[in-house]
């Protein structure tokens, strides 16, 4: 088998992501619109038909560019003279967004379920290209085997595959960051202007993602500072040092050359978004979402001056969007989200948040296989560092800085890759956002690469009926994660593992985008359809689909609070329900807890719960 594999790997690689691509186009066809795609498609479209970006400013344009231009060729309705466009709609700033992509969607005489297919499509694109990133990397630190190990656990992961064809960031800052990371290290290696100019470019492109790439700048920073730290000269009688700290000169233009490319890079992104908006209407959008006040802090202040000054000048005003999103995500992350988790609906944020979901949401082949890699090279570590200290040698810290400085030369990958790891996770259970397991998808990709890496080196070292034996495991292991993903299909992007329940019951620990993002109202109409005998039912349905245009005149509007309760049917989504019942803000008369007395007859898809009310 291990010679068929790595003489025959190119149709097997293709073979998981034909599978990819066919699971990932049936989940983009049957899931309904979740809840963020409301303002991400219609900002999407505006983007690529107006060249103007007025709406969801909180994420850069690249995604947007993606997602809005199959839909050019569909001839859809867009009405710039709605309010949603012209700014004059009441309440909230950012009203506008959620607004144009219900017009979009539901109210224009589009087919909305054609939009969403298309919109889709290019994120499920990007996800094949990440597939095949994490194969081709993997394979050059570890081999062909260890890297189509590593794209199964990509592949076959319902997490994945659940996410992978909404539109929305979380899959793609994974992929893009990943491309950036590689193409970075690569010009680390080897600074040459051909790496610098690829650098910048994938650099660039990762700023354009999410505004989270700050993480990632971070790392390629102190990656940038430590490498020529540790290097050698080959051919010169320099002193050491004088010859680093040279390097150290050196690796900061260059690194900041990376830099310079990456701006022109968001710069010409910019341009081609915001070409026809004038500068009144920036300003505009500046004083609507930093508007100063008698109250307004010095960090505000600031933030709407230097916002005003980049929208002065021409060559700067490309870069004022940018830094509207960027202040935007800041003043977002540090007010937090009101969430369901464990029995609680608070927007304090948990320090055992991303821990618990990943131990509940990933699939357990995949927790074991992790564990086992962590630890074997854990106790390669160990085992390399008390060789150290018990040998002979006099100066022993030397020889362990030594050994630190071999490390980083020889695998700096694996290191950066590591450190990204750590401070990425310290970010995310310190932070402020609990708002779901896809906020830890840039890390999964180099949690998949290590894993493998880590496990075929250490098959390497076996040899015989050991080897044989470690074989046969680890393929029972992985054909248990992909018979587990099969049988979980198509609720991926609500998917538990057995810990939890199962897809059907992960609601009890936690809902929003772990359990719950609106992707079961088709599956509600088609319940409905199969039951004819439910004339009106009461709806209280969570995400972004509209309920009126799926269900016509079967839908009544319900929510927690309405009085009196009305015998007949009703539908809750798990979010509402979980978060009515347990939150300490609601009494009984406002809540669903009065349901807590009846059990729901149906459970459509994992989210949507039927109750019959006599």
């Amino acid at each position: 088998m291990r010679k068929f594999l790595e003489k025959n790997y190119k149709p097997v690689v293709l073979i998981i992501l034909a599978f990819m691509l066919v699971v990932s186009a049936l989940n983009a066809a049957n899931n309904s619109a979740i809840f963020d795609e409301t303002a991400h498609i219609g900002a999407s479209y505006s983007y690529v038909s107006q060249h103007e970006i007025r709406l969801n400013p909180e994420h850069p344009p690249l995604i947007k560019d993606l997602a809005g231009f199959p839909l050019l060729f569909l001839g859809l309705n867009f009405d710039t003279n709605q309010p949603f466009w012209t700014g004059e709609l009441p309440g909230r700033w950012d009203e506008g967004q959620w607004a144009a992509g219900r017009y979009l969607l539901y109210q224009s005489g589009n087919n909305p379920d054609l939009i969403l297919f298309w919109s889709r499509f290019p994120i499920i694109l990007i996800s094949l290209l990440l597939g095949f990133f994490i194969f081709k990397w993997t394979k050059e630190l570890a081999g062909t085997l260890a890297g189509l190990f590593a794209l199964t656990l990509y592949a076959f992961d319902p997490n994945i595959l659940g996410h992978n064809h909404f539109v929305t960031t979380d899959l793609a800052i994974a992929a893009f960051g990943l491309f950036a990371l590689y193409y970075y290290l690569k010009f680390i290696k080897a600074p040459t202007w051909k790496n610098i100019l690829i650098a910048g470019i994938f650099v660039g492109f990762y700023e354009l993602t999410k505004f989270s790439f700050f993480i990632g700048l971070a790392i390629f920073a102190f990656i940038t500072f430590i490498y020529p730290l540790v290097k050698v000269p080959r051919d010169s009688q320099e002193r050491l040092w004088i010859f680093r700290l040279k390097e150290l000169g050196k690796y900061i233009g260059k690194g900041a050359a990376v830099f310079a490319i990456s701006l022109v890079v968001v710069w010409i992104f910019y341009v081609a978004n915001t070409f026809k908006m004038s500068p009144d209407t920036i300003d505009q959008i500046i004083e609507a979402n930093f508007s100063l006040n008698q109250n307004s802090n010095i960090k505000d202040i600031y933030t709407n001056k230097a916002l005003h000054f980049l929208n002065d000048h021409a060559l700067t005003r490309p870069f004022t969007e940018f830094g509207i999103g960027t202040a935007y995500v800041f003043r977002r992350v540090a007010g937090g989200n009101a969430l369901y988790y464990m029995g609680e609906v608070t927007s304090q944020a948990f320090l055992s948040y991303f821990p618990t979901v990943f131990a509940i949401k990933e699939p357990l082949p995949s927790i074991f296989l992790m564990l086992s890699a962590f630890i074997i090279s854990m106790a390669g570590i160990t085992k390399t560092f008390f060789s150290a200290f018990a040998s002979g040698v006099k100066d022993r810290w030397r020889e362990i800085f030594s050994l630190m400085a071999n490390f980083l030369r020889g695998k700096i990958a694996i290191f950066t890759m590591f450190v990204f790891i750590i401070l990425y996770s310290y970010i995310s259970v310190t932070g402020n956002l609990n708002i779901g397991f896809r906020h830890l998808f840039p890390i999964l990709p180099l949690v998949y690469i290590l894993t493998a890496r880590s496990i075929f080196i250490f098959l390497e070292k076996t040899s015989g009926h050991e080897r044989k034996a470690l074989g046969l495991i680890l393929s029972l292991i992985v054909i248990a994660l992909i018979a587990g993903t099969v049988r979980a299909y198509p609720y991926y992007m609500s998917y538990f593992n057995e810990i939890a329940g199962g897809p059907k019951n992960g609601y009890h620990y936690v809902t929003d985008s772990n359990a719950d993002w609106g992707q079961d109202l088709k599956r509600l109409k088609k319940f409905l359809d199969r039951h004819p005998e439910i004339q009106k039912i009461r709806v209280d349905y969570f995400g972004g689909g509209d309920v009126k245009y799926y269900l016509g005149d079967k839908y009544i509007m319900w929510w927690d609070s309405k009085r009196p309760i009305e015998p007949g049917w009703y539908a809750i989504s798990a979010n509402f329900l979980q978060g009515s019942i347990h939150s300490k803000n609601k009494d009984y008369q406002e809540s669903y807890r009065w349901l807590l007395e009846h059990e729901p007859v149906y459970q459509v898809g994992t989210s949507i719960f039927i109750y019959r009310i006599d």
